[in-house]
Parts: structure tokens; sequence; C-alpha cells
């Protein structure tokens, strides 16, 4: 059983929900605190023991490469005036630890996990959808990770949400269950709340075999009108493994608004620096 030593980001996306604030900036850069978006899942891919971060980017996205790379000048400028360069060393990717691709054309997730095909080779691969925000120790990919290296096969991460929900997301219909650990018997992206197979949907993090890229060479557009991975993923079942992880922790969808802003206020609750201060803020704003 090869062991996952890559991740791939699909980070092509433009982000209209955030506009204007998007217009320039990818939404992958949008900071929690002081933390952007990507760096967080790129944190969760190295503790998960993950060495190659595949970016599938697409125009505009040019502040992705550069805040992984090596920023010289405020790096000289901070070591002039006495600065730690500690903050910064999460953000630096080794030569031959990333790699970019671009998606032309906005066709959908499973069109962009396609793109990345020739760097990720015949060797399972995990994947990462940033603006799904998820906080636990240990993070969800290592949970993962450790579930893949004791059954093999293709792995989902899944949370349970309320049933008037799963019309938003991709749902499975669950099997046997043992601990955290539940058999996915198949999988149905979007689906009317009356049509939904379960509660449990994907929640944004993926371990799949190499087969995957050449059902989605062959996949039809789907839900959207777009090329989904979730239907690439429920033509597998049956002929590889799957399973889903329920995350022992918590979730924020920081594709929206209100989950961007929850986010932001609960990481800044965790900060020692910062906590007390937030607190007694939040305090005064629900007594007003």
């Amino acid at each position: 059983m090869k062991p996952i030593r890559k991740a791939v980001f699909p980070v092509a996306g433009l982000g209209t929900r955030f506009l204007p604030a998007t217009k320039a900036i990818p939404k992958e850069m949008l900071p929690i605190v002081d933390r952007p978006l990507i760096q967080y899942a790129v944190d969760e891919a190295r503790e998960a023991g993950i060495e190659q971060m595949i970016f599938v980017t697409g125009r505009g996205k040019s502040a992705i490469e550069d805040h992984f790379d090596i920023a010289f000048e405020l790096e000289k400028t901070m070591s002039e005036r006495g600065k730690s360069l500690a903050v910064l060393e999460p953000t630096r990717l080794g030569p031959g630890n990333c790699a970019y691709v671009r998606q032309q054309e906005p066709l959908g997730l499973g069109h962009a996990i396609w793109c990345a095909r020739d760097l990720v080779g015949d060797e399972p691969f995990a994947i990462f959808l940033p603006d799904e925000f998820m906080v636990g120790s240990p993070g969800c990919m290592k949970q993962m990770v450790e579930a893949y290296n004791r059954l093999g096969g293709n792995l989902i991460s899944v949370l349970e949400v309320p049933r008037e929900a799963v019309s938003s997301y991709g749902v499975i219909a669950p099997g046997k269950s043992e601990g955290d650990v539940t058999e996915v018997l198949g999988l149905v992206e979007k689906p009317k709340v009356a049509d939904a197979p379960s509660n449990l949907i994907i929640s944004g993090r993926y371990i799949l075999q190499p087969e995957v890229m050449r059902t989605l060479e062959s996949q039809e557009k789907g839900a959207g009108n777009e090329i989904q991975l979730t239907d690439a993923m429920a033509r597998m079942i049956g002929s590889q493994p799957f399973h889903a992880v329920t995350f022992a922790g918590k979730r924020y969808d920081c594709g929206s608004k209100a989950g961007y802003v929850q986010a932001n206020l609960a990481i800044a609750l965790e900060r020692e620096d910062m906590a007390d201060e937030i607190r007694a803020f939040a305090v005064d704003l629900v007594k007003s």
C-alpha cells in the first residue's frame, strides 16, 4: 500500500461570493486572524506527513505562489531590524515540495483535480478544499491518513448536518460503521432533501486512488453543469474500498461570509494573545 505523499489543492475558483474583496486577492488568501486559509490547509497536510503540495490555480492567483516563496526583501528588512523570522517559517515550501498547474476554464471540481493528473502520477493522493476550514487536534487529514493506513482504498471526510441542509453538499449513502469510520455504499451530489440517502455530507477532505483520474477523463457534466468529483467517485464504488471518516473536530464553511466571520471569531477566542480582549468585546456587543 503506497503512502500518501502528495496533496492537491484546487484553488482556481473566482471567489465571487466575497466580491469585492476577492477582485484582486484570491479567496484562499483571505486570513483567519493572521494566517490565510491556504496556509491552514498546507499546515494540515504537513501534519499528516504529506510532502508535495500541488496547487491547481487560475488567472489572478499568483499571490498564492508568492506566499509560499521566499520574500527576500521582507526577510532582509526584518533581519536588519532584529525581528524574528520564525513567523514566516511555515510559509516556506522547499524546492520540489510544491508545483502549480492551471485550470484554464471553470468546469468544476472534478475537472480541477483532473488537471493535476500528470503531477499526481500513479500514486494515491489527498485533496484539500481550503475554504472548508477544519479545526481540531489531530487535524482532519492526519485522522484520515491513520484510517487509510489501516484500510487502504479511498476515504472521504464527512460531517453530520441538519437534514434540510443536505441539498448544498455531496451526501453519502452509509453502510456499516465502526468507530469514526463508515462504509460508503453510494454518493450523491447536491440531492433534493427528500432524495438524500443520509445527512452525512462530504466535508472537503479526500484520499483517492489514482484510478479516479481515469474515471474523470470520461466523466460527463453533472450538478451545476460542471464535472463533479462526487460523480466520478460514485462510479468507482464497488470496484475499490470506499470509507468515510467522521472528523473529530469543528468545520467552518469559509466559502460563506457567515462561516468566515464565525471562523475568525472562533480562532481569535483560542489565541492566548487576544482571547480575553475578543471575549470581552463579544460580550459587550451582545449586551448592546
